[in-house]
Formats: structure tokens, C-alpha cells, sequence
């Protein structure tokens, strides 16, 4: 695993947002570029809009894929890597699935072979444009694409577990080399019925990722700023580890921000702090990559208003206290040596189900008190290979009971 972690940011151009992949201002991009880079952050996670990618199912834009690599090699030149998703999808509240996936032409990107396909074309296409460059980490299917398969989503496209694995497995062998990954919004873990798992975070390709978000209910239900929502990130990594085959499997925490729709303004910088902190106790952590280098510029319409806020530096590239914040947390976490193993586990019951790892829920709460107690505590499952070769049943107890263990006994392989 990386040591120390790494930090960077979720990139979003200045001025134009993600419309700006419909014609780059490679000079403001070169600036944005330069400026994460004088923050101290090491990579960034550029996210190309999939219909401009990909208009038809048939048609991948060679100009599109062209423009992607000169954004990561700009990035390289500014001492930047660069991890690349390839689905948006979805992106801030917006919707962008191509046509050919819509209304007349409306088909399941999970289950229709043609489409499926296609997306699987779409991997093959970008890896191969950029798999060259020194900068590239790898891949990320697209940006929270469960969303499209349940559950609040209006028009929802439903899937089986069976069948999200079979995408899976399809997209990721699409994409021969680099860290491939695949990212989900928190109903994976926390939804009943949703049909995006916890197994296929912990256990399909190279990397987890952690999506952390406290306006979920964690801000609404324990406050902004209390223990449980400076811990949501930490939780959700440990949580990812439970379901992993292999614990020492790196844990990436793709996003977090601080969202000014539960946190004061005022807050926000402490928040970063503080989070970033207690994630950085997960010895799994590969890096922190904070949502997002920059805000929404306030002549854009209809976004949600947190949207506006999100950014490390403000629209026109200064940078805001909440990235002073970011840059300050990144070098102390650095400079720490590896952080201890965890010695108390709480034991997730046989036949859980996803509400009671959920805020509020059993599992949830129980990690949490022990958290406030001054514990660090793992999760492991009741049962199972995974949790039998990690901890002798005796060790632990339901939720709400704890007993420590030795590391020796916790995290033998």
C-alpha cells in the first residue's frame, strides 16, 4: 500500500464546470493545473463528460479521447498523476447519459448486452488513449453510476445483484492494466434491496472506493460537527474492510467535502481537518481526494445551492480557508508515521441488513460509541471466511458489546 497516503482533488475546471469538455480553454486549465499543484495535492480525478465521449453507441470521438490525454498530460506537467473516470453520467445533481440510452431509446445500461458492450468499448477506448502517459493511475467506471439502478432515481434502470456483477466484471476487464476501480454512492452500503452491494465495493477491482457524504442523515441526525459525522469517512473504510477478502485491499477515499447545505461556513475548515484526520487513522488508506478543487461559478444555473461552495478555491482560482485547511491536514498526515492497528471489533450479526450499518442503526451506532469512548474499533462479520480467519468468534460480541483483541489475533492473514 501507498505510505504515506496521497492527497489531491476531485477536478473541476474553473469558470465552465464540466462543460468545458465541449471545448477546453487549455490555458485555464493549464492554470487550474498549476494552482492544485501549488497546494501540495498529488493527483486529481479528472472526470470527462460520457456523451461527449460517446454520442452514439457506436461512435467513440477520437477528438474527445484526444482531449482527455492533453488533460492529463498537463496534469503530469504540473507534477500531477492522474486517476480517469469514464462514465459522468452523473455529476453534481445532473444527469448526463447519452441519447442513446434516453426517452425513444431508452435501454438498461446494467442489462442490455448492446449497451453493455458499448460502455465496455468506451473503457478500452480511453484506457488505450492514455494507458502511455507516466502520470495515469488507472481507471474509474464513472462517477456513482449505482444511482442510475434504485431508489430515489426518478427513472431508475433495475438491476439484480447477479447482474451489477456481471457489468462489473465485464467493464473492468475492458481496462488491462492501472488501478481499476469502480465508485458508488453510500446506498450501496446503507440502502435494503439496493442491488449495488457492499461485496462488490469490497471485492471487485484493485482498489475500494469511499464516497463520504455527512448531509445522508449523519449531519441531520447527530449534528454537523459531532462525532459521527467528522467519523462518517472513517466508518465507511472500516465498514469496506468487513466485506474484503483480502484486509490489507487499499481503501481509497475518493470523495469527501464539507457541504455548507448541514456545516456553518465557519465550520467547514475544522470539519476538513478533523475528517481528513480520522480517516487517516485507516491503515488501508491509499489517499484523500476532497470534493472538489473548485466552486461552481455563480453564473451557472439551477445547480443545487451547495454546489456553489464545494471548491478548495473560490470560481476564480483563490484559494478559499477551506483549502489552506486541506493543504495544512495533507502535510500533517504525511509527516505521521503508519497509524496503529486497531484493537476492538464489532461484529456485523449474521443475516444484517443494510439499515443497521446505516446511521442511526445498530452496527452504525455501536462503532460510533465505541469511537467516542476512545477505541478504534474494526468491523467484522459474524461468520464467514473472512471473519473467521480474523478474529476468533469469542473475541468480539453483538453490537453495543466490545472486547479487545490483539493485533496479532485481528489482523493475521
Amino acid at each position: 500500500m501507498q505510505k504515506p497516503p496521497r492527497f489531491g482533488v476531485n477536478y473541476v475546471p474553473s469558470g465552465d464546470w464540466f462543460y468545458s469538455w465541449l471545448s477546453p480553454r487549455w490555458d485555464s486549465i493549464r492554470r487550474d493545473l498549476d494552482s492544485i499543484a501549488a497546494l501540495g495535492m498529488d493527483h486529481v480525478r479528472v472526470l470527462p463528460l460520457w456523451p461527449v465521449l460517446q454520442p452514439n453507441r457506436t461512435l467513440i470521438r477520437p477528438e474527445a479521447l484526444a482531449d482527455v490525454r492533453r488533460v492529463v498530460e498537463l496534469a503530469g506537467e504540473a507534477g500531477l498523476d492522474s486517476s480517469v473516470d469514464v462514465l459522468q453520467g452523473h455529476l453534481s445533481s445532473f444527469d448526463f447519459l447519452p441519447s442513446w440510452l434516453s426517452s425513444w431509446h431508452r435501454r438498461n445500461m446494467f442489462t442490455d448486452p448492446d449497451v453493455v458492450q458499448a460502455q465496455a468499448d468506451l473503457v478500452a477506448a480511453l484506457h488505450g488513449a492514455i494507458a502511455d502517459l507516466p502520470g495515469y493511475l488507472g481507471l474509474t467506471l464513472g462517477n456513482e453510476v449505482n444511482q442510475f439502478s434504485s431508489r430515489p432515481h426518478p427513472t431508475p434502470m433495475s438491476a439484480t445483484p447477479g447482474e451489477a456483477s456481471a457489468w462489473l466484471e465485464k467493464l473492468l476487464a475492458a481496462a488491462p492494466s492501472g488501478e481499476r476501480l469502480h465508485a458508488a454512492y453510500d446506498a450501496l452500503w446503507y440502502q435494503d434491496g439496493h442491488p449495488f452491494e457492499p461485496e462488490h465495493a469490497s471485492r471487485y477491482g484493485d482498489v475500494t472506493a469511499i464516497h463520504s457524504w455527512i448531509f445522508n442523515g449523519t449531519a441531520q441526525y447527530y449534528g454537523a460537527m459531532s462525532g459521527p459525522s467528522v467519523r462518517h469517512a472513517e466508518y465507511l473504510m472500516e465498514l469496506s474492510r468487513a466485506f474484503a477478502v483480502d484486509r490489507s485491499r487499499p481503501v481509497w477515499l475518493q470523495e469527501i467535502g464539507a457541504p455548507l447545505n448541514v456545516l456553518e461556513e465557519a465550520d467547514a475548515p475544522r470539519f476538513c481537518q478533523e475528517a481528513v484526520r480520522a480517516a487517516a487513522s485507516c491503515d488501508a488508506l491509499w489517499g484523500v481526494t476532497w470534493w472538489c478543487s473548485h466552486d461552481v461559478a455563480p453564473g451557472l444555473a439551477d445547480f443545487p445551492e451547495l454546489e456553489y461552495s464545494l471548491g478548495l478555491f473560490d470560481a476564480e482560482g483563490a484559494v478559499k480557508p477551506i483549502g489552506r485547511a486541506f493543504a495544512e491536514v495533507a502535510a500533517e498526515v504525511k509527516a505521521q508515521s503508519a497509524p496503529a492497528k486497531r484493537t476492538t471489533a464489532v461484529k456485523i450479526p449474521d443475516g444484517f441488513s443494510r439499515s443497521m450499518l446505516a446511521p442511526g442503526g445498530v452496527v452504525f451506532t455501536a462503532w460510533m460509541e465505541a469511537a467516542e469512548r476512545g477505541e478504534r474499533p474494526a468491523l467484522v462479520l459474524d461468520g464467514g471466511e473472512t471473519f473467521e480467519r480474523l478474529l476468533p468468534p469469542a473475541s468480539v460480541s453483538t453490537p453495543g458489546v466490545y472486547s479487545a483483541v490483539s493485533d496479532t489475533e485481528m489482523f493475521a492473514q
